[in-house]
């Protein structure tokens, strides 16, 4: 009987020195990592920084992560939650600047799981939108991060009506298939 083994998690293999897994890191958590600093910093440059803290900060503490206590991405967003908190309650303590950001801190520090998960499912989605092809890609864009009707998104992309009713929901069919099949491998215990 063959046991087998699982891919270490890109925390694993950035703990263990692989250089190619920072990259990785990089990209699978850039853009969770740079929304949340968007949110909790006062201008873009604030934001780079803290990108770059929590970056540097999650390369130092990698050895730290137990994938049997908590998924990458809730580990990751804890360090760079604590992270950004520090930040601001330091800003606020050296220059007496209160923010709308400060008035959110409590809620920000009690980031649900549910929502971490959503935040997980997002990543998949993106992933699956990417891999569809342009045309079908601009559709659904339009459609749902635009609300553009059908009618509009025809008009846009100089495309007939029926072509892209028929797109979209071949896009969304596409979408929801590759969703399912990254929800097996990671069921298996195989990054995606």
């Amino acid at each position: 009987m063959e046991i087998a083994t699982l891919k270490p998690s890109i925390l694993q293999r950035v703990a263990n020195g692989d250089h190619t897994a920072v990259g990785e890191c990089l990209n699978q958590y850039g853009g969770l990592v740079w929304s949340m600093a968007r949110r909790f910093c006062s201008d873009l440059s604030e934001a780079e920084d803290a990108t770059q803290e929590i970056f540097v900060e999650l390369w130092q503490c990698a050895a730290r992560f137990d994938p049997s206590l908590a998924s990458e991405t809730t580990f990751i967003n804890a360090i760079a939650r604590r992270r950004l908190i520090d930040r601001l309650r330091r800003r606020r303590a050296t220059t007496g600047e209160f923010t709308l950001a400060d008035e959110t801190i409590a809620d920000f520090a009690e980031i649900p799981a549910d929502i971490v998960e959503l935040a997980e499912d997002a990543q998949k989605a993106a992933r699956c939108l990417r891999k569809l092809p342009i045309e079908k890609r601009k559709i659904i864009v339009f459609s749902i991060h635009h609300g553009l009707s059908h009618v509009q998104i025809a008009e846009r992309l100089c495309l007939p009506i029926g072509t892209v009713k028929t797109f979209a929901r071949r896009s969304l069919l596409e979408m929801r298939e590759c969703m399912n099949r990254s929800a097996a491998v990671v069921a298996k215990g195989v990054t995606p």
